[in-house]
């Protein structure tokens, strides 16, 4: 690793194109007064790579063979990591209480009493597609194991996160005492187990899940998840543009089945974006619905 007697200074200028660059491949977006921030972030990436400026490792981004695999680092050092398990858990009370018991009576047939649910071969599709270091997807898991939902229902869980470096920590599976701040002891005991690590998670409920990397503003990354019936996107839209956010939330609407629900975290909201999806309240949680057929224009 190189070291430098003096910070490295990123002029408006270069943070201006630079920026830019950022928010077209990942969604991002920093504010003017945030240029210090990602100066602070990017700083130990230019140094690594042996360059001496913001504006050369710009060039890196933007033209260089080996910028495939620099994105990789760029948005592993800029990806927020803060999550915890049973995090705004009135989602996780609507999915099992009342979504589920209702897609089953609608589309896999109804239930009697002492006996089975009768439905079709095609599975119900639930993403968390900026799952961060796992939390919220093995939190959706338990859920639907506490309820008793993979007995009754062929369930298909996917999460996928931007980050490479936080897909790796998701797929090990080990987890320290933070990520369990707001999270029912029982549970912890019933599905982690102590080491000297830290928790680890058990395989029956972490091979259920299907972990990916994909950028959510990368079309080919996300073309397949996007048409699940169940999208949980929260608390990543916080730090999109309102471009991003549109054309995100479009790119998901258009490939989402005609009956599908968008769940966000509780300070996010699309009302200002004239979305398609219609809000909703259901079971105590605000829900984003498609209940209407995808528009045949821009297809």
């Amino acid at each position: 690793m190189r070291f430098f007697p003096q910070p490295l200074q990123l002029s408006d200028s270069v943070f201006t194109i630079l920026r830019d660059l950022i928010h077209e491949r990942a969604g991002l977006y920093y504010e003017n007064d945030k240029r210090e921030i990602l100066a602070d972030k990017l700083t130990p990436c230019v140094i690594e790579r042996g360059l001496n400026s913001f504006l050369d490792y710009y060039y890196l981004l933007k033209y260089d063979a080996l910028a495939t695999e620099e994105w990789k680092l760029v948005i592993d050092a800029l990806s927020v990591q803060e999550t915890f398990f049973w995090r705004e858990s009135d989602a996780l009370t609507a999915l099992v209480e009342v979504l589920l018991p209702q897609y089953l009576a609608e589309r896999r047939g109804t239930f009697a009493p002492g006996g089975s649910y009768s439905f079709s071969s095609k599975p119900l599709r639930i993403w968390s597609s900026a799952c961060a270091t796992g939390e919220e997807p093995l939190s959706i898991g338990m859920a639907l194991e506490e309820g008793g939902w993979f007995e009754r229902l062929r369930i298909e869980l996917y999460a996928s996160d931007a980050a490479t470096g936080a897909i790796a920590k998701a797929r090990r599976g080990v987890y320290r005492d933070r990520s369990f701040r707001n999270f029912p002891a029982s549970l912890q005991e019933k599905y982690f187990t102590k080491s000297e690590l830290g928790w680890q998670v058990s395989s029956s409920l972490h091979k259920r899940i299907h972990w990916n990397v994909a950028n959510l503003m990368n079309g080919s990354e996300i073309e397949l998840l996007s048409q699940s019936d169940i999208i949980f996107c929260r608390n990543v839209f916080i730090y999109f543009s309102p471009d991003s956010i549109r054309k995100t939330v479009d790119y998901f609407y258009q490939r989402m089945p005609n009956r599908a629900y968008l769940f966000l975290g509780s300070s996010e909201s699309l009302l200002k974006l004239n979305s398609d999806f219609d809000l909703q309240e259901i079971g105590g949680a605000f829900v984003y619905v498609k209940e209407k057929a995808v528009k045949s224009e821009g297809l």
